[in-house]
């Protein structure tokens, strides 16, 4: 089950607990650098399973798009689906909010995995972000009505 949260709910512990073990924990990223000053813009995803946080994403607006950030899911709990049904609560949600296309900045080890999903990507070379490399992709979203 995917719960959203804003910063001030108490959910939003559940993502940061989340990012944490993931971003903090087994990637090394510097605590600074993963929670940073765009928390209180954010509409934050959590998705649970048995009522245990296991992933985690944010949405927010960029220049009128959709910026997905932060997704990440618990190793226990990966090739599973999950990041999958994470990006699809994402999408159902920026088109609620009418943004007509999603951009993120995704890990190289994960482009493969959002490219799967319809994104394409849009950098010339993989930047590093980090200290990670990334690349820029972007997503035009489609309404079902």
């Amino acid at each position: 089950m995917i719960k959203t949260y804003t910063t001030n709910e108490h959910g939003f512990q559940d993502a940061l607990s989340v990012r944490k073990d993931v971003f903090v924990r087994e990637q090394q990223i510097d605590e600074s650098e993963e929670i940073d000053g765009n928390e209180d813009a954010s509409l934050h995803f959590v998705l649970y399973e048995n009522e245990k946080p296991v992933g985690a994403a944010r949405l927010r607006e960029v220049n009128g798009e959709g910026k997905v950030e932060r997704v990440c899911v618990l190793s226990s709990h990966r090739k599973k689906g999950l990041g999958e049904e994470l990006m699809k609560a994402m999408e159902e949600s920026a088109l609620e909010r009418s943004y007509s296309s999603l951009i993120l900045y995704a890990q190289t080890q994960a482009e493969d995995f959002y490219k799967k999903l319809g994104y394409s990507t849009t950098s010339k070379e993989p930047f590093l972000d980090a200290n990670i490399p990334h690349v820029a992709m972007k997503k035009v979203l489609k309404s079902s009505t």
